[in-house]
């Protein structure tokens, strides 16, 4: 069984601990802290994004198509009204390989369908843009 663990270790600064592989992530706060670590938010962009790029990844296994070194710019925008939230998720996708458009098309759809995805609110903007042959991506 895999166990996720917080532990708040001081000053705005904690540390998640993945069982039993003891995979470890520092997090703090990038407002009262040094912002020297990934932010909750941070991990909340990297969530979506990661998310849909294995989604895309599990068509590209399945079709033989190669996805390797695809990049994932991440862009996130708070609002504090009514409350503080992420209100905009903006993703864009640099894909080194081109592919035909039904190739494309199944692996956005792919990617739209990722559960974390799905786990946002409706006020939560979530965009995504596809750059095939993207000489950016490494």
């Amino acid at each position: 069984m895999n166990t996720l663990r917080l532990t708040y270790d001081g000053d705005q600064h904690a540390t998640a601990l993945r069982k039993p592989h003891h995979n470890i992530v520092a997090i703090d706060c990038p407002f009262t802290a040094k912002g020297d670590e990934f932010s909750p938010g941070n991990l909340l962009g990297i969530s979506v994004a990661g998310c849909m790029l294995l989604s895309m990844g599990a068509v590209a296994q399945r079709d033989h198509l190669d996805i390797n070194g695809t990049v994932i710019d991440i862009e996130l925008t708070e609002t504090d009204k009514p409350f503080p939230h992420v209100d905009t998720i903006t993703l864009a996708f640099s894909i080194p390989q081109d592919f035909s458009l039904t190739d494309r098309k199944k692996m956005e759809r792919a990617a739209g369908l990722c559960p974390i995805k799905a786990s946002f609110r409706d006020e939560t903007s979530i965009t995504a843009t596809y750059n095939y042959a993207a000489a950016k991506a490494a």
